[in-house]
This record gives C-alpha cells, structure tokens and sequence, in this order.
C-alpha cells in the first residue's frame, strides 16, 4: 500500500470525520438510535482502516496494545461506577435520577456516563479482537 498515494491521502483525510461521526452517533444515542455500541465500533472501525491502509505497524503506534488493553476494563469501570455512586446516593443501582440536581437532568448525565463507558470498552475490545487475529497470521 506504499505506492497508493491516493488512498493514504484520502484516509488521513477522512478520518477525523469518522472520529467525529463515531461521536455524533454516542451523543445523539440519548435523542435517537445510536449510542456507545454503535459509535465504539465505528471507532474501532476508523483504527482498522487506518491499520489497512498504513500497516498494522503504523496503528499499532498510534493505539498501542497497552491502550487498549487498558480501554476494555476502564469502560467497565465507569459503566460500574456510574451504578455505585447511584446506589450510594440511596436510590437503585444505575438509577441516574439522583445524578443531578433534577431527576431530569440526572438521568441525562448518567445515561451519558453509561454510553461513555460502553464507546470505550467496545472500541478497545474490537480493537483487541482486530489486532490478536493480525498476530495470530504472523
């Protein structure tokens, strides 16, 4: 893929506006369909074309291993840690209501927590998966 000018200018160009659409869709979860899934795996998405076209070399530079070995259980920890401090607050476990100064506004703030949390478990996990069947070939 060296010789393929064309195609590497055009993926470095479009990438930030997959990045971007990947954070329309998690934002706009809470309005419409969409959400943390949708949007981790455009995410993880946009590493694999970046490692199609580069070199699994080049993505793994940019997303090491480490990262994203880290990613899978930080997104678990702050989808389980949006349900504590709920709990905590004396209302059910992921009950966001009590997250706010309002239940409206709570419910707003934990369900973006949530769908945080799950953008980055599910893009570090597709990510794994991606990179362990690279290495698996070698």
């Amino acid at each position: 893929m060296k010789l393929d000018l064309i195609l590497r200018v055009t993926t470095k160009a479009i990438l930030p506006f997959i990045l971007l659409f990947a954070l329309y869709v998690h934002f706009h979860g809470d309005y419409g369909p969409g959400g943390g899934f949708q949007a981790g795996v455009i995410a993880a998405g946009m590493v694999i074309l970046y490692s199609i076209v580069f070199g699994v070399e080049a993505a793994q530079r940019v997303i090491s291993q480490r990262l994203v070995a880290t990613m899978v259980p930080l997104g678990v920890l702050i989808y389980g840690a949006t349900g504590v401090i709920s709990f905590l607050y004396g209302a059910n476990y992921l009950d966001y209501g009590v997250l706010g100064h309002d239940s409206k506004h709570g419910h707003h703030l934990g369900i973006l927590l949530v769908e945080s949390g799950v953008i980055i478990t599910v893009a570090g996990t597709m990510t794994a998966i991606f990179y362990a069947f690279v290495q698996r070939g070698r």
